[in-house]
Protein backbone atom coordinates (compact mmCIF):
# COMPACT_ATOMS: atom_id res chain seq x y z
CA UNK A 1 0.00 0.00 0.00
CA UNK A 2 1.32 3.73 -0.93
CA UNK A 3 0.58 6.61 1.47
CA UNK A 4 -1.97 8.97 -0.37
CA UNK A 5 0.17 11.88 0.31
CA UNK A 6 3.45 10.13 -1.42
CA UNK A 7 3.84 12.87 -3.58
CA UNK A 8 3.72 15.45 -1.28
CA UNK A 9 6.18 14.02 1.12
CA UNK A 10 8.48 13.33 -1.77
CA UNK A 11 8.24 16.86 -2.95
CA UNK A 12 8.86 17.86 0.90
CA UNK A 13 11.84 15.87 0.85
CA UNK A 14 12.85 17.28 -2.09
CA UNK A 15 13.23 20.62 -1.12
CA UNK A 16 14.65 19.51 1.83
CA UNK A 17 17.53 18.56 0.15
CA UNK A 18 17.53 21.12 -1.72
CA UNK A 19 17.88 23.47 1.11
CA UNK A 20 20.22 21.70 2.88
CA UNK A 21 22.56 21.68 -0.60
CA UNK A 22 22.64 25.33 -0.70
CA UNK A 23 23.57 25.39 2.85
CA UNK A 24 27.02 22.86 2.36
CA UNK A 25 27.17 25.40 -1.08
CA UNK A 26 27.48 28.37 1.02
CA UNK A 27 30.53 26.69 3.43
CA UNK A 28 32.01 25.76 0.21
CA UNK A 29 31.94 29.36 -1.48
CA UNK A 30 32.42 31.67 1.71
CA UNK A 31 31.20 35.20 2.23
CA UNK A 32 29.74 35.91 -1.07
CA UNK A 33 27.59 33.36 -0.67
CA UNK A 34 26.20 34.12 2.87
CA UNK A 35 25.49 37.34 1.96
CA UNK A 36 23.75 36.50 -1.54
CA UNK A 37 21.67 34.09 0.26
CA UNK A 38 20.93 36.45 3.41
CA UNK A 39 22.76 35.15 5.85
CA UNK A 40 24.12 38.77 6.79
CA UNK A 41 27.00 40.37 6.59
CA UNK A 42 28.29 39.50 10.36
CA UNK A 43 27.90 36.05 8.76
CA UNK A 44 29.99 36.94 5.86
CA UNK A 45 32.72 38.62 7.72
CA UNK A 46 32.90 36.30 9.94
CA UNK A 47 33.65 33.58 7.26
CA UNK A 48 35.92 36.03 5.42
CA UNK A 49 38.64 36.83 8.60
CA UNK A 50 38.56 32.43 9.07
CA UNK A 51 36.18 31.97 11.94
CA UNK A 52 34.28 28.22 11.69
CA UNK A 53 31.58 30.01 13.35
CA UNK A 54 29.94 30.72 10.32
CA UNK A 55 30.62 27.15 9.02
CA UNK A 56 29.80 25.02 11.57
CA UNK A 57 26.07 27.31 12.34
CA UNK A 58 25.60 26.55 8.44
CA UNK A 59 26.64 22.72 8.82
CA UNK A 60 24.32 22.35 11.67
CA UNK A 61 21.04 24.03 9.37
CA UNK A 62 22.05 22.04 6.47
CA UNK A 63 21.90 18.27 8.38
CA UNK A 64 18.87 19.48 9.93
CA UNK A 65 17.59 20.01 6.85
CA UNK A 66 18.57 16.83 5.44
CA UNK A 67 16.94 14.59 8.73
CA UNK A 68 13.82 16.48 7.92
CA UNK A 69 14.39 15.35 3.92
CA UNK A 70 15.02 11.81 5.14
CA UNK A 71 11.55 11.99 7.86
CA UNK A 72 9.53 13.01 4.26
CA UNK A 73 11.05 10.04 2.56
CA UNK A 74 9.81 8.16 5.42
CA UNK A 75 6.49 8.96 5.48
CA UNK A 76 6.64 8.18 1.96
CA UNK A 77 7.37 4.49 2.27
CA UNK A 78 10.74 5.15 0.68
CA UNK A 79 13.15 4.47 3.13
CA UNK A 80 12.44 2.27 6.29
CA UNK A 81 10.47 3.80 9.13
CA UNK A 82 12.12 6.88 11.44
CA UNK A 83 11.46 6.74 15.39
CA UNK A 84 8.36 9.29 15.70
CA UNK A 85 7.57 9.44 12.00
CA UNK A 86 4.07 11.21 13.14
CA UNK A 87 5.14 13.55 15.14
CA UNK A 88 8.21 14.18 13.73
CA UNK A 89 6.87 15.05 10.84
CA UNK A 90 4.45 17.52 12.60
CA UNK A 91 6.83 18.66 13.94
CA UNK A 92 8.68 19.57 11.08
CA UNK A 93 5.28 21.17 9.35
CA UNK A 94 5.16 23.16 12.78
CA UNK A 95 8.72 24.84 12.75
CA UNK A 96 8.19 25.04 8.92
CA UNK A 97 5.30 27.48 9.06
CA UNK A 98 5.89 29.05 12.47
CA UNK A 99 9.26 30.73 10.63
CA UNK A 100 7.06 31.54 7.52
CA UNK A 101 5.01 33.43 9.99
CA UNK A 102 7.95 35.46 11.05
CA UNK A 103 7.90 37.96 8.04
CA UNK A 104 4.20 39.41 9.90
CA UNK A 105 6.46 40.29 13.13
CA UNK A 106 9.30 42.55 12.06
CA UNK A 107 10.63 42.65 16.08
CA UNK A 108 11.48 38.98 15.33
CA UNK A 109 14.04 39.41 12.45
CA UNK A 110 17.66 40.39 12.64
CA UNK A 111 19.26 43.55 12.90
CA UNK A 112 20.28 42.79 9.00
CA UNK A 113 17.14 40.94 7.75
CA UNK A 114 15.10 43.18 5.38
CA UNK A 115 11.61 42.99 4.67
CA UNK A 116 12.31 41.81 1.09
CA UNK A 117 14.84 38.92 2.49
CA UNK A 118 11.91 37.87 5.24
CA UNK A 119 9.30 37.45 2.38
CA UNK A 120 11.03 35.40 0.15
CA UNK A 121 12.62 32.88 2.74
CA UNK A 122 9.28 33.02 4.79
CA UNK A 123 6.99 32.13 1.34
CA UNK A 124 9.88 29.27 0.39
CA UNK A 125 9.70 27.97 3.82
CA UNK A 126 6.29 28.57 3.85
CA UNK A 127 5.32 26.27 0.87
CA UNK A 128 7.80 23.63 2.49
CA UNK A 129 5.61 23.48 5.51
CA UNK A 130 2.84 23.10 3.52
CA UNK A 131 4.26 20.92 2.02
CA UNK A 132 5.27 18.76 4.92
CA UNK A 133 1.56 19.32 6.44
CA UNK A 134 -0.39 18.40 3.55
CA UNK A 135 1.85 15.11 3.06
CA UNK A 136 1.73 13.96 6.50
CA UNK A 137 -2.04 14.72 6.58
CA UNK A 138 -2.74 12.54 3.74
CA UNK A 139 -0.50 9.29 4.54
CA UNK A 140 -1.64 9.96 8.36
CA UNK A 141 -3.57 6.43 8.47
CA UNK A 142 -0.58 4.44 6.32
CA UNK A 143 2.12 5.64 8.73
CA UNK A 144 -0.73 4.71 11.72
CA UNK A 145 -0.68 1.26 10.04
CA UNK A 146 2.38 0.58 8.05
CA UNK A 147 5.47 -1.51 9.44
CA UNK A 148 7.81 -0.19 6.86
Amino acid sequence: MRPAGRSWLVAAAAMSFVASLLHLACIVGGGDWYRFFGAGERMARLDEAGSRTPAIITAVIAIILAGWGLYALSGAGIVRRLPLLRTGLVAIAIVLLARASMVAFPATWGPELGFTFMAITSAIVGIMGLTFAVGTAKSWEYMRTSLT
